[in-house]
Parts: structure tokens; sequence; C-alpha cells
């Protein structure tokens, strides 16, 4: 570290201000690397990710994290063209835009109180009871939920197929409960609703055409207020939930991507940071000795 602050100094006749912003940022890599403990040298793309969260989420600003990023960069660089590593980190470590925040998701308690919501004994009760379930268990995009087809449910396998971004297919693995509500669904309630041939599994309480995302969206909404959820929530928490709980039990992310139908497994790996944060919690309200 000292090497390349006096690379900075006299070789690229840095200004000072400049050096010592680059030096506390350094500071802060080499206290993140010793309380691993790791070599700041072995640090890779996800643990500068990771020290770059953590940055942020202790307060700083974007225009910092942004410098924080260039300094890593350089470092790096410079230990790279030195021979001092034979694989620079951070060539696709990006500036802090490229961090979304991390996802919302439900506890299993919120899960379990927004399930219980609706009224089954009623009609529309019933087909939001088995919307809900299906979407926590599938994890599937509201567009995807809404647009399923009767054909696209094969309750004896085991699985839904769904038509994804990109027009892509792909399939993914239903429980037992889900299924159940289905089945209790398209017995009681679905009989109901429909007017016409419709191929659509979920139908809307007018016409009997296809729920639409907007009106899964509202109803899901009135159920997380009936819920006591005071966080936000959308279609998109729920699936948010499902990944996360996923990985708690020890799911493959690998899995977990085909199953959300992400192209890229960098998508999914946000999951893994979310996992991070709540056991960072969990040892800090738990341990004595944190």
């Amino acid at each position: 570290m000292l090497a390349y602050l006096r690379h900075l100094e006299v070789e690229r006749r840095a200004p000072r201000n400049t050096i010592d912003a680059y030096r506390r940022d350094l500071t802060r890599l080499a206290e993140f690397a010793a309380a691993r403990p790791q070599a700041i040298e072995t640090l890779s793309r996800a643990d500068l990710e990771a020290f770059v969260r953590a940055s942020m989420e202790g307060g700083l600003s974007a225009t910092s994290a942004a410098r924080l990023v260039a300094t890593l960069r350089s470092f790096f660089r410079f230990l790279h063209v030195r021979g001092s590593i034979t694989q620079n980190p951070t060539e696709d470590l990006h500036a802090p835009r490229a961090f979304s925040p991390l996802p919302r998701f439900l506890s299993m308690d919120e899960v379990e109180r927004l399930l219980e919501a609706p009224d089954v004994s009623t009609t529309r009760g019933l087909r939001d009871r088995a919307l809900i379930e299906v979407l926590y268990a599938t994890g599937l995009r509201v567009s995807e939920l809404v647009t399923l087809r009767l054909a696209d449910v094969r309750l004896d396998d085991g699985y839904v197929q769904c038509l994804g971004k990109g027009r892509k297919e792909r399939i993914v693995p239903i429980g037992d409960e889900a299924t159940r509500w289905i089945r209790r669904y398209l017995a009681e309630s679905r009989p109901r609703l429909v007017k016409s041939a419709v191929p659509f599994l979920f139908l809307n309480t007018r016409g009997g055409g296809r729920l639409t995302r907007l009106g899964f969206w509202k109803l899901l909404k009135a159920y997380g207020a009936a819920a006591g959820i005071r966080s936000h929530l959308s279609p998109h928490v729920l699936r948010h939930s499902f990944a996360t709980h996923l990985l708690e039990r020890g799911a493959d992310l690998r899995a977990i991507q085909t199953m959300l139908g992400h192209a890229d497994i960098s998508t999914t790996q946000i999951y893994t940071h979310v996992l991070e944060a709540r056991l960072r919690t969990v040892y800090d309200t738990f341990h004595r000795r944190k």
C-alpha cells in the first residue's frame, strides 16, 4: 500500500488531497481484509463488491463510493502491473450505480400471515389463496403468473411451465401445498368464474377473463395490509422471499437461478448478499462477544 501511495506522489504527481483520500480508502480496505482475516492481494471481485456495499451501508455517499471504486481499480491495476497479483479482480468492478439495493423480502411469519389472509370460504378468496401460494412456491414474475395456462400446470408431475423474458420457456417445481390449493381452486372456484372457454389458469371476478398484473398487484397489497405487513409489498417482494428462503435452507445458487429464469448467475448472486446481511444481524444481536 505504501509503495502505491508513493507511486501516486512521485510518478503520477497526484494532488495531496487525492493521495489522502486514496490513503483513507485503502486503510478501510486493509481493515476489511484483516477482519476476515485475509491478505489484500487475495481479495476477489466478490470480496471487493462486499466491501463497497458495506461502505455504502455504513453511510458512504454515492460520490464517495464512486471514488472508492476508482481507488480500488487503480490500486489493483498497480499490483497487477508490478506482478504482485496474477489477475486483476477489479477489471469488471463497477461504480455504485451498478450496485442495486438489497431486495426486500418477507419473514416466514409474514409469509404465513399473508397466505392466511384470504377468506377461502369465498370464490374470490379461494382464487387469491391459490394465486399467492403459487407465487411463493415458484418465484414466478407476476407477468408469468397471470399468463399461466391450464396446460402449463402439471400437478401430477409437480411442476409448472412458464414463458419468461426473451420468450424462454422454463420448468419450475411446485410444492405439495401450492398443488393442493390449485386443485381446490380448480374444483370449487374457477368453475364459478369462467364464462366461456378461457385457457388461462387464474381468472378475474368480473367477466371470467384473464386476471391482469394490476389486478393481482392491488389484491396482494390489500391482503398485505390485512395481514399487518407494514413494509412495501409487491409481487416481486414475494419472488425475492422465495429465493431468499430457499438460499437460507441450503439450496444451490445455480438451481435458484434456473427457477427464477435469470440469464446470468450474477443477477442471482444478489441473494447471497441478503443472506450475509442477515447473518451479520443475527451475529450482532445474539453473540455476547461480538
